[in-house]
Order: structure tokens, then C-alpha cells, then sequence
């Protein structure tokens, strides 16, 4: 940290979040701007260790439902995207196309459905194939012309991408039942982002699917921000790529397929947004890469005494699942407390001559900013503890924000204001079907805002008439402004 860095960062995320936003990524140390090349950022360590837990807490998620890990290659063959009609249209605009390749034309992955399908038309040929979940952690590459924004807008992102092959629809159907409960135990319960599980009107699904999930969140600016989505594919891609399978009576079968993408690098632009204070970052303890950090306090002759405990400390917390490091650097204690607090690490010990004596430490919470005492020997079962009440506090704070952030109206004002006021609206819809895109048409270009869909966990019972068209209104719907 350069001297000028000490204490300044009084950036206010509620009155400036773009600003704030933009520079705490480049302060913590999450990622830099500087690589020469529009839409492509570097993750800084700090940035790269949150990822690793967060796609560690993923992938734990994935393997305990039977998905199983694979790793398929960056560049996929103009072939497999002409084999889908749909897909290809709506992700021909933001393709990366490899040139100088010889006679063939290669594309750096958008998304991996065409590449992995190449490979279940191989491998699967027997029910006793099926359920067939596998998945892969990797970055994919789209050709974004509009202003990029690092982490939530980029022409490179970070994820896990889910691909299922099932015998029959209703299979198919449970598991996308099942990627929306793994978004809520993963992104909400362990990350503290809260979401709404929409299903996308019929005009914005994925290219390919017979319908889409889409998880939304929203950013401090207002901005609607999509996390993980999920797809029920039907079969388009399974007749496409003829990935057929022999049921128990020898019977052939086209397979149904789904799609999950969590991307681990745009929730981590959330997690950013919904914890963060003016003091900097604060991290949910269950992906923080330090958990509590030491802090030792030197006087003239007692630098090894202090280490030595600090040290001692260190490996007990280790030994007992707590991520703790010391901070030696040559700095000033206000600096390192300013810096921890900075990158957000839950918890802080200040460790000195007092502390020694009284073999009693005081802890440092970074949400709250309180301090409370514990005695040495109980200090990995404190920390614990409080790691527990931290992020459960965030989750509380994150959810009653987002409750705060949708908003019921009843006419075309009340959405207007609704929006301008950065919530979400929501509001008697006459269908998120083809019919009702003449009344989304509407709020895309007067109200600059984009119908998110309609409710997928749960089904909201509409009464009288669509706040636009004024026919009948068949649904519930919520509309934000995006990125």
C-alpha cells in the first residue's frame, strides 16, 4: 500500500457506486484495468483466491447432485454451430472466430453446448447411459460490443457450465428444479446474494431452449444484474447432434437435455456490490481467502516474543480449519488495519505486550466493527462462531435491501417511478408469451427497462387487467433497468 493510501478511501457506495465500485476493485486488489485489450481484465491474487472458494463451494454443490467434472477445449468448429439453427443466430454476433487457421474456421467457446453435444452423440447409446451430468470450470470468450464493465459486462468471464442428458422431459424438467435450489444453497446461503428465479419471456430465452431460467439480482445503481441461468433444451440439440439412446425395451430415443451456468466471476461483482461499505470490501467468511489476520504489535525488544505467539496462534487457527495469516510488513498498525479492512477480511487480532500478559486477545469484526475479548485457548471456537453470525448478518442485511428493491405498481407511472427510483418493478402482465411483446416493446424503449419474466419457484396469481395493454392479465411480471 503507497503512503498516500493511508485512510482516504471515503468513497460513498450509496451516492456514487460506478465510482466507488470501480475503485475498490483497483484498491483491494481484485483485478487491474491495464491489460491493452477492450473487454479483458487481469485477476489480481486477492480477486483469484475469492474465485477459487467460490467455485471450491460450487463444485461441492455439482459432485453432490452426481455431476462429475470434465475439461473440453477453448476453440469449437464452425460445423458444430450450424448443427442448431437457433444457436448459432443468437450467438453469431458475439463470436470470437479464430483466423489463420487453415481450411478450417475455429471459434473461441461463447458457451460449450455445441462442443460438449459433439461428444454425447459418442457416448451415449444406452439408457444405462443416462442420467449423464457432467461439468466443466473454465472462461468462455464473447464478442461484446457494447460498454464493458469489468466483472459484470466483459468480452471474458469466468464460470461453471452444467450439461445434462436425461430420458425423459420430466427428468429434464427436475433438474432445472434443482440447478434454481443449488443457485439458492451456493449464491444466497453461502455467497449472501439474493435473487429472483425468472422465467425469461418467450422473445429472450436462450437460443436453443424451449425455455430459460434466469437468476437476477440487482446492483446498488439499480441495475438488474443476471447470475446463474439455467435452460431446458428439450431435445433441439439432441436431434441436432442425433444423441439418441435404446430405452429398456430397445425402443430409440432422442435424449433431453439441460444447461446451468453460474459465472463465478460476475457473482463475485454482487457479492462486491451487496457487502461492500465505504470502508472497502467486506467478504463473506465462507470464501474469504484470509479469514482473521494477526496483527502484531512491536515495541523495542519484544518483536520475537510477539511473533513467536503470533506464530503459535497462527497454527492452532490453521490446524483448526481457519484461514489466519500474520501481517509482518514494516508498516504502521493503522496502516495494516486500514489495508485488512480494505480486502475485507471478517476478523483482525491485534497481538502486543498487553495481549501476552493477559493471554487474551481482542477481535476485530469487520461488518459491525465491534471488538470482543476471548482468552487464548478459546479463540478457534470464537472465531468459528462468529464466522457463523458474520455471514449470516450479511445474508439478513443483503435480503432486507433486496426486499426494499422490488416494488408493486399499478400503471405505467408507478413502473416509470419505480425504475427511476433503481428498483425493480412488478406488475399485472398480460403474457410473457409472443403476444404480450408489443407491451414489453413498450417498456424497453419508453421506460429504457427490460421485462425480467415471471416467477419460476413459485406461481403468483394475477387479478384484473395488464398495466400496459389493459387486456387481461395472465401473469405476474417484473421489469429493471440492465446493464
Amino acid at each position: 500500500m503507497a503512503k498516500e493510501d493511508k485512510i482516504t478511501f471515503k468513497i460513498s457506495k450509496e451516492n456514487s457506486f460506478s465510482e466507488w465500485y470501480s475503485e475498490i476493485l483497483s484498491r483491494a486488489e481484485i483485478l487491474d484495468l491495464r491489460y491493452n485489450v477492450k473487454g479483458f481484465v487481469v485477476i489480481r491474487p486477492w480477486g483469484a483466491m475469492i474465485m477459487e472458494r467460490m467455485y471450491k463451494l460450487y463444485e461441492e454443490a455439482l459432485q453432490s447432485t452426481g455431476h462429475k467434472p470434465c475439461i473440453f477445449p477453448a476453440v469449437i468448429p464452425e460445423e458444430n454451430f450450424k448443427k442448431e439453427a437457433g444457436h448459432i443466430k443468437g450467438f453469431k454476433p458475439e463470436v470470437f472466430w479464430l483466423k489463420e487457421t487453415g481450411d478450417e474456421k475455429l471459434a473461441l467457446r461463447p458457451t460449450s453446448e455445441t462442443a460438449f453435444y459433439q461428444m454425447y452423440n459418442l457416448w451415449i447409446r444406452s439408457w444405462r447411459d443416462l442420467p449423464l451430468k457432467l461439468y466443466q470450470k473454465a472462461n468462455v470468450f464473447r464478442y461484446e460490443t457494447k460498454a464493458t464493465r469489468p466483472l459484470i459486462r466483459g468480452r471474458e468471464f469466468w464460470w461453471i457450465e452444467a450439461h445434462n442428458a436425461f430420458a425423459t422431459k420430466e427428468e429434464a424438467e427436475k433438474q432445472v428444479q434443482e440447478d434454481i435450489i443449488m443457485t439458492e444453497k451456493v449464491m444466497h446461503q453461502s455467497f449472501g446474494v439474493p435473487f429472483l428465479p425468472m422465467k425469461r419471456p418467450h422473445w429472450d430465452r436462450f437460443p436453443g431452449a424451449d425455455y430459460t431460467i434466469g437468476s437476477d439480482t440487482i446492483m446498488p445503481d439499480g441495475k438488474i444484474i443476471q447470475q446463474p441461468s439455467t435452460h431446458l433444451l428439450g431435445q433441439h440439440f439432441s436431434k441436432a447432434f442425433d444423441i439418441k439412446f435404446k430405452d429398456k425395451n430397445e425402443k430409440e430415443n432422442y435424449v433431453w437435455q439441460t444447461c446451468y451456468g453460474p459465472a463465478i466471476s460476475r457473482i463475485l461483482a454482487s457479492v462486491i456490490a451487496f457487502h461492500g461499505d465505504d470502508n472497502g470490501l467486506i467478504i463473506p467468511y465462507a470464501i474469504s481467502p484470509i479469514q482473521l489476520i494477526i496483527i502484531p504489535i512491536f515495541k523495542k525488544n519484544n518483536r520475537t516474543k510477539i511473533l513467536n505467539q503470533a506464530e503459535k496462534l497462527k497454527k492452532e487457527f490453521l490446524n483448526s480449519g481457519i484461514a489466519a495469516d500474520i501481517d509482518t510488513e514494516n508498516k504502521r498498525p493503522g496502516e495494516k488495519f486500514f489495508f485488512w479492512e480494505m480486502k475485507g477480511v471478517p476478523f483482525r487480532i491485534e497481538l502486543g505486550e498487553q495481549e501476552l500478559s493477559k493471554k487474551e486477545a481482542c477481535i476485530f469484526i469487520r461488518d459491525t466493527r465491534e471488538k470482543v475479548k476471548c482468552r487464548f485457548p478459546q479463540l478457534h471456537k470464537k472465531i468459528k462462531q462468529l464466522g457463523n453470525e458474520f455471514d449470516i448478518r450479511l445474508i439478513k442485511k443483503a435480503d432486507a435491501y433486496f426486499k426494499k428493491s422490488i416494488k408493486d405498481c399499478k400503471n405505467k407511472n408507478e413502473i416509470k417511478k419505480a425504475l427511476s427510483d433503481k428498483k425493480i418493478a412488478r406488475f399485472h402482465f398480460c403474457s410473457v408469451e409472443e403476444s404480450g411483446s408489443k407491451c414489453a416493446e413498450f417498456i424497453e424503449k419508453e421506460l429504457q427497462a427490460r421485462v425480467m419474466g415471471i416467477r419460476a419457484d413459485k406461481k403468483e396469481k394475477p387479478t384484473g387487467k395488464c398495466v400496459i395493454c389493459g387486456k387481461k392479465a395472465n401473469e405476474i411480471a417484473y421489469a429493471g433497468k440492465s446493464y
